[in-house]
């Protein structure tokens, strides 16, 4: 199986070092428009050949889209285009708005929207892992409507990289994960901004950070293009939970000007429940 991946960062390096490693391929195309990105993932040997779009849609079996929201959809309708009964995929954090676009051309039945529930804050061809997404999620959406032989295909290569598939909406995955994720990531940001803002002694952060705080932030080192673009795409999802975020501040925050520990300790002791979940 040939395979191109477009985007060679931290998600389409390390998919591409993993179905190496898992022997699933027998060539890797890469499609970047980083020229550094092409020289790093050739000595890295995340892929074996550099080509443009069009050369590699037409020397590929698969093609998966790795490349931040905005660019995949932008990309969609010219890689559908050219396709006879290759198989195309992405793996974007957003999933309502590539289906929409799908839906509305004549081969939405060659694409699979999937959504690997795995990343780190780091980026770039360097950043990217071999062993990556064993034991995680992968999301499939809107199953129904992707023509059989291409959902095998792209189920099989997830199942070989020992991940297991949930099945959902695509409207009612952007939804969870503004929930699990975006959220995070904006919190994270907003942080590492407070901490800026306020201890202007870099020294003093570096030498008071502890395991809390570092867990914390680590995802305000995350990329700026990926992230703006998925806020955006999902910005009303994204809106309703940061809402409810900001309710649940004013609630510490009233807790402490009202010197009310009563309701401080109310509101630590529910946040605690969510070890039933996360244990």
């Amino acid at each position: 199986m040939r395979l191109t991946v477009i985007g060679l960062g931290l998600i389409g390096g390390s998919l591409a070092l993993s179905l190496k490693k898992k022997g699933n391929v027998t060539k890797v195309i890469g499609v970047d428009n980083n020229p550094e990105h092409q020289t790093q993932a050739l000595a890295l040997g995340i892929v074996d050949e550099i080509m443009t779009l069009d050369k590699a849609i037409a020397a590929s079996d698969v093609i998966a889209i790795a490349t931040p929201v905005d660019v995949a959809e932008n990309l969609l309708v010219t890689i559908l285009d050219q396709v006879d009964q290759q198989v195309v995929f992405d793996l974007g954090s957003t999933k309502e708005s590539i289906v929409r676009i799908a839906n509305a051309h004549s081969k939405k039945g060659r694409f699979v929207p999937t959504h690997p529930m795995w990343g780190t804050e780091f980026s770039g061809p360097s950043a990217a892992q071999a062993d990556a997404f064993v034991d995680k999620a992968t999301v499939i959406c809107n199953k129904e409507q992707i023509d059989a032989d291409a959902l095998q295909i792209v189920e099989h290569l997830y199942q070989n990289l020992g991940m297991h598939i949930v099945n959902m909406n695509a409207t009612k995955h952007d939804i969870h994960v503004a929930y699990v994720s975006h959220i995070a990531h904006i919190t994270s940001f907003a942080l590492a901004n407070t901490v800026l803002e306020k201890e202007k002694e870099s020294d003093a952060i570096f030498e008071l950070a502890s395991g809390g705080f570092e867990s914390t932030v680590r995802l305000a080192k995350s990329s700026a293009e990926m992230w703006v673009p998925i806020f955006m795409q999902n910005k009303e999802n994204v809106l309703d939970v940061l809402n409810e975020h900001i309710s649940q501040l004013r609630k510490f925050k009233a807790s402490l000007e009202k010197e009310n520990p009563e309701y401080l300790l109310e509101l630590i002791q529910n946040a605690n429940q969510i070890k039933r979940i996360l244990k």
